[in-house]
């Protein structure tokens, strides 16, 4: 890998562990307020706004600014975010504030490590950073879980240094500072792209015509934007639910369930790492099976009452979901990146898979309110994955679109 590759990866770790943390801490402050339970959604909603509002114009903004610079810079908005929210701002407004910065942060982040690594290491680099992007969802949920659990409670009210919440968010303000300071130890890859348009008409059409363009490749571009954007929507709804469901079903408390629902960041990495080691790029869409074994672990594990077995259920929904998303990950910012920009293309790719994330949470949120039974919201959103996937491999099927071995080199035909 290339000079403070890793590096780059620690900075993007810590930061991404800092933002999984304040989500459970979020959710925490709610429940203190008094909020009912399908409020929580909103905190994630709020945070994935930005991702969405502000897709046409990160992608060009990672192009145009120094990207090291740029992600220093976003870590200290987070940072600001979760100050005002320490000094009482309302939850939902401050994350939209570290939204906003982890809406410019990722472009940035992705677009670098599509610069500084060849296509050739591009499956494992993007092994590397979805291993440490879930190991920050491991640690950021136990992290969260301690910084909201009984005995941090006591401890902080012991020292009477103020409001356990409160001491909390200062805890994470430090975890933001440290990420902020390894990102200043990555080099910049010193690439300069042509100048971007600067009016707001012409930045929408572009936008418009770079996502088309991913929508339209039949070169591994449409189907891998297809199952990211449906895993990461499902994802996000399920990391929610997760939660919800240990206290309801398995008589968890709010920090123990973050602990149950960091077993399913556990199976991530074991299957992020093992498709990072043995998948190669021009084999990516071999792993479309997955995602219908995805879909029915989803369907099934809700109905489980034991915590004994609720814990290899979450381990191997994890296992199967990093095994299928490593090499769509990795098609995907290859062909992106041939086809538009390193900014364009993940902004693009950003774009639709947090407007998944809002539908699906918002989905999810509305029948909460209703009063829809739980494990049904989740069995459900199984069956959807399911049947997404099984949709998407027929299509695959009729249109005959199959990789070759040149497809590291931009080789894929249909």
């Amino acid at each position: 890998m290339p000079p403070r590759f890793h590096t780059l990866i620690a900075a993007q770790f810590f930061s991404a562990l800092a933002d999984n943390a304040l989500l459970i801490v979020g959710i925490a402050l709610l429940r203190e307020m008094g909020q009912p339970a399908w409020w929580a959604p909103l905190l994630k909603l709020c945070f994935t706004l930005a991702y969405v509002g502000l897709a046409p114009v990160v992608g060009l903004i990672a192009d145009a600014c120094p990207k090291v610079a740029l992600m220093t810079c976003m870590n200290g908005l987070k940072a600001v975010g979760v100050g005002l929210l320490a000094l009482g701002l309302d939850p939902l407004l401050a994350f939209g504030i570290v939204g906003t910065a982890a809406a410019c942060y990722a472009p940035a982040k992705y677009g670098l490590i599509t610069e500084i690594v060849p296509p050739t290491k591009l499956v494992a680099a993007n092994g590397w950073i979805e291993v440490s992007v879930v190991c920050s969802v491991l640690l950021g949920t136990l992290v969260g879980g301690l910084l909201v659990s009984p005995w941090w409670m006591a401890e902080v009210a012991a020292l009477g240094v103020g409001h356990p919440l409160t001491a909390s968010l200062c805890a994470l303000l430090g975890v933001y500072a440290l990420a902020a300071a390894l990102q200043l130890r990555v080099p910049e890859s010193g690439i300069v792209y042509p100048k971007a348009p600067s009016r707001p008409r012409e930045i929408l059409r572009d936008f418009y015509h770079s996502n088309a363009a991913l929508w339209r490749d039949r070169l591994g571009g449409r189907l891998s934007l297809s199952m990211t954007t449906l895993f990461w929507g499902a994802g996000a709804t399920l990391q929610l639910a997760v939660l919800q469901w240990a206290q309801d079903v398995l008589g968890l408390r709010l920090n123990q369930g973050a602990y149950l629902q960091a077993t399913v960041a556990v199976g991530v990495v074991v299957g992020a790492g093992l498709a990072g080691r043995w998948i190669a790029l021009h084999h990516s869409l071999k792993v479309m099976p997955l995602g219908l074994m995805l879909g029915a672990l989803m369907l099934g594990t809700p109905w489980v009452t034991s915590l004994g077995w609720a814990l290899p259920a979450m381990v191997l929904v994890g296992a199967v979901g990093g095994a299928m998303v490593v090499p769509m990950n990795a098609l995907l910012q290859h062909r992106g990146v041939q086809i538009l920009s390193a900014g364009r293309s993940i902004a693009v790719q950003g774009f639709n898979e947090n407007l998944s994330i809002l539908v699906m949470l918002g989905a999810y949120a509305i029948l909460q309110a209703l009063g829809v039974p739980l494990v049904w919201l989740m069995s459900g959103l199984g069956l959807f994955v399911c049947l997404c996937v099984l949709i998407l491999m027929i299509r695959r099927h009729a249109r005959r679109e199959t990789l070759v071995p040149g497809a590291a080199e931009g080789g894929i035909s249909g």
